[in-house]
């Protein structure tokens, strides 16, 4: 049986993950959109990977079912790279909890079923989600733990509650890190781990629309403001990804590693953070 590193999402960081893992190993990219997977394909193919592709629609269990069922043919699932998802600039409120929270819990609960001893997953979350403020330790075990299909029915995630993308992506983002935490327990008794990265603004197609979309201006004073002083790269991102993925992070499970050159620590902390009100649960 082959091993097999299921990339979810496509995109450049979930590829530069999987450049720095899949080695040795058969990759099988799932997108929402097949010509997104066939062109990640085509690169890891002539860099001499070992490529299929799939499509999937994370909101859809059976969708992420028939999924995890291609996989497992394939051979052991060693490996998952969970990088789709939706921004505030790209999707509604009820589309963003569908796709990175709904997709998420989805994804964590159908291939924990099956990830083999050893294996490993990382989520990539978001550096929104450490800007949302402190939710109630109840708000926290129900976005940990509530099973997948009852996630969106929660009191906190109602129209009333929530009215705008950026607060539920904010929502999304912290939840993801809550319920991979959650999720390492369970994880851990098949002898796998499981973390998530909270990337900043990477520079990639998704954060391209952000920075020309109604909040590009935050952005780019995020980039100005931060300690670091500029975007990062998908590859920065890949490295971190490598490493919780890799033997260098066999003792690492059930956390989020932030890797956003400083904008949350600029936010709390400095000047990007003046004269913002933060209560509650949003910004």
């Amino acid at each position: 049986m082959r091993n097999v590193v299921v990339v979810i999402g496509a995109g450049s960081i979930g590829l530069a993950i999987a450049r720095r893992v899949g080695a040795g190993k058969h990759v099988l990219l799932a997108d929402l959109r097949q010509a997104n997977a066939d062109a990640a394909a085509e690169v890891l193919s002539n860099a001499g990977f070992d490529v299929s592709t799939a499509t999937v629609d994370v909101s859809s269990r059976d969708s992420v079912h028939a999924l995890v069922q291609r996989a497992t043919t394939i051979g052991d699932v060693t490996g998952v790279i969970h990088a789709a998802g939706v921004s505030p600039s790209q999707a509604s409120v009820a589309t963003i909890f569908a796709v990175d929270l709904y997709g998420t819990a989805l994804m964590l609960e159908e291939f924990g079923n099956v990830i083999v001893a050893g294996g490993s997953c990382v989520v990539i979350a978001s550096q929104s989600g450490h800007r949302l403020g402190a939710l109630t330790d109840e708000q926290n075990m129900a976005l940990a733990t509530t099973p997948a299909d009852a996630l969106l029915s929660l009191p906190m995630l109602q129209p009333d509650q929530v009215r705008d993308s950026l607060h539920a992506y904010q929502i999304s983002k912290r939840g993801n890190a809550l319920r991979v935490m959650a999720e390492a327990v369970r994880w851990g008794r098949r002898g796998a781990r499981v973390n998530t990265i909270s990337p900043g603004i990477i520079i990639t197609p998704l954060a391209k629309d952000e920075l020309t979309g109604p909040r590009g201006e935050g952005y780019r004073r995020m980039i100005e403001l931060c300690p670091i002083g500029r975007a990062g790269t998908p590859d920065e991102v890949g490295s971190v990804g490598a490493v919780l993925m890799g033997p260098d992070g066999a003792f690492i499970t059930g956390n989020d590693f932030l890797i956003d050159g400083g904008v949350t620590a600029a936010y709390w902390y400095g000047e990007l953070g003046a004269g913002q009100t933060r209560v509650g649960s949003g910004r």
